[in-house]
This record gives structure tokens, sequence and C-alpha cells, in this order.
């Protein structure tokens, strides 16, 4: 069995005091892939590097404070590559790929457009030059899963006031069709949705109000693999008992061979 996990720290030095490493220390998972450091290596404590038996390997933003991207495994990887090879993208440490033999395990931070038109655009332009990357992942003939922060929502069901948000950022008429365009025409599979095809799974709640409290949230992070690791698939959960930070993690069992 092959648990993966999935998690927007929202700053891993502020999910660190809130426990998450002590949480993680009990998970038993192979893969533990967090996005949003907002840390540089010289912030991260031992602990941070490595725990109970996890290396960590990350991919830093440039800018401090900012981004940033790790995975940690018990599982010796055969190669590390940082980055898409997209000077502007890898700037902003967004992306971190680790291989084992056949499987490829990748640490994804898609960026949000939230905050402004101008990083809309760039939310756009990350997009476009992603996809034939997808692509050329899917036809590799890899078993790969990325895990991560995607910042779309890609139905009605995954987000509660769908209504309210047809015009903003991460519900987009655009973003939902290129993420939809990944699962029917390039063939990726979402992983939460296929197994559970009628619960939200909402991983993400603003501070604003009483969202957390009355489950008003998004589905966006998100584990998104190709079809024979889809079909390994066993079941997942969104873990809510304690809080990290202003998302949850998303967990998935595979039955892979480890």
């Amino acid at each position: 069995m092959l648990r993966i996990v999935s998690a927007n720290l929202n700053g891993i030095r502020s999910a660190d005091k809130k426990g998450f490493f002590d949480w993680m220390a009990k998970l038993e998972a192979d893969f533990v892939c967090v996005q949003e450091l907002k840390a540089q290596a010289a912030d991260l404590s031992a602990r941070m590097q490595a725990t109970d038996g996890m290396q960590g390997y990350f991919h830093y933003a440039e800018k401090k404070g900012y981004s940033g991207v790790g995975i940690y495994t018990r599982h010796t990887p055969d190669a590390v590559i940082e980055g898409l090879g997209i000077d502007w993208i890898d700037r902003e440490g967004r992306y971190l790929q680790l291989d084992f033999g056949q499987l490829s395990v990748i640490s994804l931070y898609l960026p949000s457009g939230s905050s402004s038109d101008e990083r809309q655009q760039v939310k756009f332009d990350f997009l476009a030059v992603f996809l034939p990357h997808l692509e050329s992942l899917y036809a590799s003939g890899r078993d790969v899963v990325i895990c991560g922060d995607w910042n779309i929502a890609h139905n009605e069901i995954d987000l509660k006031n769908w209504k309210g948000n047809l015009k903003n950022s991460g519900f987009l008429p655009e973003e939902r069709a290129w993420i939809g365009d990944l699962f029917q025409r390039v063939g990726w599979a979402d992983v939460w949705r296929t197994l559970y095809p009628q619960a939200p799974g909402y991983s993400w709640w603003s501070n604003r109000g009483q969202a957390y409290a009355k489950d008003v949230g998004w589905r966006i992070d998100y584990q998104i693999a190709t079809p024979a690791l889809m079909a390994c698939a066993q079941n997942g959960h969104v873990y809510k008992d304690e809080k990290f930070s202003d998302h949850a993690p998303l967990i998935i069992d595979y039955d892979y061979p480890t």
C-alpha cells in the first residue's frame, strides 16, 4: 500500500507550530507533498528537513517568505527535478518531481490569480506553458501523481458558493475548461472525484467570516494521476481533525507496490 498526502501549509514554520510534523510522524505515509513553504533553506529546522525517517526535498522561491514546494519520502529517489526549466516560473518555486523506478511523485503549487488582474494573467500564462508539459508527462508511460494546490475548482460540486464565484479567480470558465481538458482529452484522472463522485471534498476555506465553521469551502487541492495509478487508488479522505493551515491535507491510499 502506498499512502500519498498533499498539504498546502500556508507557511511551513506556522504549520510546524500548529502540530503538522507531530501529525505527520503518525501518518505512516510514503510521500507527503507540501506547498506554500514561505521559507528558504536556512529557515528550516532539522525536523522540517527530515522527520520520522522521511527525508525532505524542496524547491524554494527566490522571494523570501513566498511560495515554495517540497516532498517528504522514506524512499530514495532515482532523480530529483526542481522546476520546469522555465525561469519566470522556477523563480517562484512551484514544481518539484521525484522519480522512483516507474513512479513519479510531483508537488505543485499553481499560481493564484485572486490578488490582481496581473496575477491572473500570470496564472493564465502558467497554464498555457504547463499544459504541454502535462501532455508530455502523460505520454511518457510513467505512473505519475501530481499532488498540490491547483487553485482551480473544476465543477459546481467543488465549491459551496459556486453561483457567487462564476466571475472569480479559481472558478473562471477558462480555468475550469483548462483542467477539464486534462481529464477529458489528455486522460489524467482526478483521483478524489473518481473515487467519490458525490462527495464535495472541500480542502480550503476562506479566513473571512465563518467559512470553516460553516464548511463554505473549495476543493482546490488535488491528486491527479495517470490511469494505471488511478486504478490502484483504494480510498481517500480530507483530514480536518486538526487545523494546520487554511487548507486541509488530502490523503489517498493506493494499492501500488513500494
